[in-house]
């Protein structure tokens, strides 16, 4: 059982080490607006991960497996919402406002902790494979004669805490460096670079497949 865990554990920090979506959001709102704001989205993105797991527990996420028009629907779904916040972040490195302006304390409006929770909730929900690898990856860590809904909501919430320590302290590396990072040419570099990178991570989902 011991080393069950321990390898569930080791598979759940690989997996959440691989980079993404999620991960380009989370840097960007840390660096925009503070660690504050970075939690909030780390928040919203496990709350996500927790939504496909119960989806797997429950055998909704194998919809995803069964149907390949349930599978296309997300998947374009999911690339148009990530288009959306790609080119939104374009837009926005066009300003030449320093987020830190104030000191670097205050979150702005139009990214209010609200704001970032939904959006690490949406970048995670709007990825159809998160469904799919819930669905294959959580029921490989359940012991033999273990009931099965209660111990893949178990691993469900330890892969999610596994998860949320690596973008956690991802958020606080970046925040040690905002300063640097929030300079106005800095940050406009970046925020271009954020949304290039979502842009065409959305154009590799559109073309995905469910294997």
């Amino acid at each position: 059982m011991t080393n069950e865990l321990i390898a569930f554990a080791i598979a759940s920090l690989l997996v959440s080490m691989a980079p993404g979506p999620t991960t380009v959001v989370i840097l960007r709102q840390s660096i925009r607006s503070g660690r504050a704001a970075g939690a909030a989205t780390v928040l919203g993105n496990e709350t996500g991960w927790l939504v496909w797991c119960l989806a797997a527990a429950l055998g909704l996420s194998a919809l995803l497996l069964a149907s390949q028009l349930a599978f296309d629907i997300m998947r374009i779904s999911g690339a148009a919402v990530l288009v959306c916040v790609g080119a939104r972040t374009l837009w926005q490195a066009r300003s030449t406002r320093d987020p830190a302006a104030d000191g670097g304390t205050a979150v702005p409006a139009e990214t209010s902790l609200r704001h970032c929770y939904r959006m690490g909730l949406l970048t995670n929900l709007a990825n159809p494979k998160a469904g799919v690898f819930a669905l294959s990856f959580l029921p490989q860590f359940v012991p033999d004669g273990a009931p099965a809904l209660p111990t893949l909501l178990v691993l469900a919430v330890g892969s999610a805490l596994i998860d949320l320590v690596w973008y956690l302290g991802i958020v606080r590396l970046v925040c040690a460096a905002r300063r640097l990072l929030s300079r106005p040419a800095v940050r406009r570099w970046l925020e271009y670079v954020s949304g290039t990178v979502l842009i065409g991570l959305a154009m590799r989902l559109a073309l995905t497949s469910r294997s």
